[in-house]
């Protein structure tokens, strides 16, 4: 998969995947990265699928609507890329923490769905629910960070709070953060991932 990876100072602290919104590459979320934790290894995938000449990790049917097959075979491919880049760039594969904004935190999610030890945790902006129907993997331990926005028009607040109560179930632990927004990354949201992931 197309990607960078950049060393970190501290080699105690995780290493950042860091996973694009449609249309995005794997350079956007790296200021989010910096923000977040300067001293982090970071490693940005970009989406193998093209929509309309747009990256992103996995194909839809129509907005909203995944096409699950290939969310299932996509996410595979990920877990798999990321044990095989832990090898190669000589990280704790077991101190793995996605930050994914729209698209690419549904596939950190999927990732969450599928593998009980592909993440350590997530910061998952702005997500969807992955799949329906399916039990998952016990989840203890993981801690999860989902910045919502109450007017997002492409993830409202009911899907939040399913997903929410998904992980849970799966005895994640999960901090919700809600603002009076839509669907586009803020400042603020990033802002409070960083103070959620220096408590943790």
């Amino acid at each position: 998969m197309k990607h960078l990876f950049n060393k970190g100072k501290d080699a105690s602290k995780p290493t950042f995947l860091l996973l694009h919104g449609t249309g995005g590459t794997e350079l956007d979320l790296l200021p989010i990265a910096g923000q977040i934790d300067d001293e982090a290894n970071v490693l940005s995938v970009r989406g193998n699928v093209s929509e309309n000449g747009m990256p992103r990790f996995f194909k839809r049917l129509a907005e909203g609507v995944f096409d699950e097959e290939d969310l299932i075979l996509r996410t595979k491919e990920l877990h798999d890329f990321l044990d095989e880049a832990a090898e190669k760039y000589e990280f704790d594969r077991d101190n793995m923490i996605a930050i994914g904004y729209s698209n690419g935190a549904n596939i950190a999610a999927s990732l969450l769905f599928h593998y009980q030890n592909s993440l350590k945790g997530a910061i998952l902006h702005h997500p969807m629910v992955p799949r329906r129907g399916i039990e998952l993997p016990d989840l203890s331990g993981k801690t999860i960070f989902i910045p919502a926005g109450t007017n997002d028009p492409i993830c409202a607040p009911s899907e939040t709070e399913e997903l929410q109560s998904l992980f849970e179930s799966a005895n994640a632990n999960v901090t919700v953060h809600w603002e009076d927004r839509g669907h586009q990354l803020t400042y603020s949201e990033v802002d409070a991932a960083r103070k959620w992931l220096a408590n943790q």
